[in-house]
């Protein structure tokens, strides 16, 4: 239980990442697929994927990211947005969540009286699922931050890594070394979001 708590207290955000990893690529590997494998969804609907981007697939997936931007984000102002991309690009690969929506469909058509309930139970699961691998990872040394630059650039990173068009991109999260400690941040008195009646 303690080792649970700590690695949930050690999963943070963190921005200072670099590519000399202290983990094998292959352990990542094995780590994403295991949790993808256990993390639990209702009526079992099994509706998240992962593309694992790592080498030249992550600095891609950040190249369309950086382009998309810069045709909307005013000249003057690109300086600070193309650094913060260059930033998730320094990192060693890119962890990229989607919902495949026609497994959701399915189910809504199975169970009407729940369709209303299975794209909030399925962004539950999926967001479960990115809780579980950023945890592990951590857990293995890394450190790792979320993004979400969806739907912007959905199109162009479905098509590069050649998924269904039924996957429906959510998140994506990056990973590296970490070069630098997690920032603090501030947390809310615990008596304020918990109510404890015994």
């Amino acid at each position: 239980m303690k080792c649970f708590q700590e690695a949930v207290i050690n999963r943070r955000t963190n921005y200072a990442l670099g590519k000399e990893i202290p983990v094998l690529p292959s352990q990542i590997v094995a780590a994403v697929e295991r949790m993808t494998q256990e993390v639990p969804s209702s009526f079992n609907m099994q509706s998240a994927r992962v593309v694992l981007a790592m080498g030249e697939h992550h600095e891609k997936v950040w190249s369309i990211t950086k382009e998309a931007l810069r045709r909307i984000v005013p000249a003057d102002k690109f300086g600070a947005t193309e650094q913060k991309i260059d930033s998730f690009a320094a990192g060693y690969g890119t962890v990229l969540f989607f919902e495949e929506t026609d497994a959701v469909k399915e189910l809504q058509g199975k169970y009407p009286p729940y369709a209303e309930n299975f794209p909030i139970w399925a962004s539950q699961a999926n967001g479960m699922l990115q809780f579980a691998i950023w945890t592990q990872l951590t857990s293995m040394g890394l450190g790792v931050n979320i993004q979400h630059y969806n739907p912007l650039i959905d199109e162009k990173v479905k098509a590069h890594f050649d998924v269904p068009q039924s996957w429906s991109l959510v998140a994506q999260m990056v990973f590296g070394a970490p070069l630098a400690p997690p920032q603090p941040i501030e947390k809310m008195p615990i008596s304020e979001r918990v109510k404890v009646f015994d």
